[in-house]
């Protein structure tokens, strides 16, 4: 347990910090998760919708600096890249 003013307070900052950032990391994986689900199941019109929510909360994420850039640019990558080459996607591929 920290002693000097200063040390309690950044301790009581990072404790702040890190609840902020597990919601939105939460957030981000929990629409990942929907989308990949969607996936799983063939169901091309609520994949494309997820898709649309989970790349929205990745660059909230990134932008938060919860992710980095590149990281996030991945993951809509790749995730862009599965629901068009599910079968009756509307996007191009």
């Amino acid at each position: 347990m920290a002693h000097h003013k200063d040390a309690i307070k950044k301790t009581k900052q990072d404790e702040k910090r890190n609840l902020r950032n597990r919601m939105v990391k939460t957030n981000y994986r929990n629409r990942i998760r929907e989308l990949r689900e969607a996936i799983e199941a063939g169901k091309t019109e609520d994949a494309q919708k997820a898709l649309g929510f989970a790349i929205s909360a990745i660059d909230r994420a990134a932008a938060k600096g919860v992710l980095h850039g590149n990281t996030a640019s991945r993951y809509k990558s790749r995730l862009t890249k599965a629901v068009q080459g599910m079968p009756g996607s509307t996007q191009a591929a």
